[in-house]
């Protein structure tokens, strides 16, 4: 398993082993085989650039999945295989999170789960399979909830002497 993450952005500070501790967990309950994935995460006019460059929609958005996997994988025998890059919009998750009473850390977590969705081949493009990817967003978010505490991911302020 290779899990990359960078952070471009500003808005929040952001302890990026315990993000990916959390991702690797992720994966490890969806009984991934393979992985190869990249997070990024980046503040709203990245995130609007990537939007407008790549889907042609105007303004940010929350989260965009770039699935790198090969026609055809895996065999069927084997475990899911992801290969992608999962751009994650931070401001968009503190936005988010004001409006739906949560917390940024568990938007952004929510972010990741939904695109490791999408890399294992989930789509949202129509209402029947938008609430079958929801449900198991949420059942997903429930879990690593409890198992990690998601606040953590907030990095603690740097003591100087």
């Amino acid at each position: 398993m290779s899990v990359a993450i960078t952070n471009l952005q500003r808005a929040r500070k952001i302890n990026l082993r315990f993000l990916k501790k959390i991702t690797n967990r992720l994966l490890l309950e969806l009984e991934v085989e393979a992985a190869e994935i990249s997070i990024c995460l980046v503040d709203a006019p990245e995130m609007t650039r990537l939007n407008e460059t790549f889907l042609r929609h105007a303004g940010p958005t929350d989260v965009i999945t770039f699935d790198y996997a090969a026609p055809g994988s895996p065999t069927p025998d084997a475990g899911p295989e992801v290969h992608g890059e999962i751009f994650v919009c931070v401001t968009e998750a503190v936005s988010q999170a004001r409006k739906f009473d949560a917390s940024w850390q568990s938007e952004i977590v929510r972010y990741i789960v939904h695109g490791v969705l999408h890399l294992l081949s989930f789509d949202d493009s129509n209402a029947v399979a938008r609430r079958k990817m929801k449900r198991e967003e949420a059942r997903l978010l429930g879990g690593l909830t409890r198992r990690f505490s998601l606040a953590q991911l907030s990095r603690p302020a740097r003591l100087s002497a």
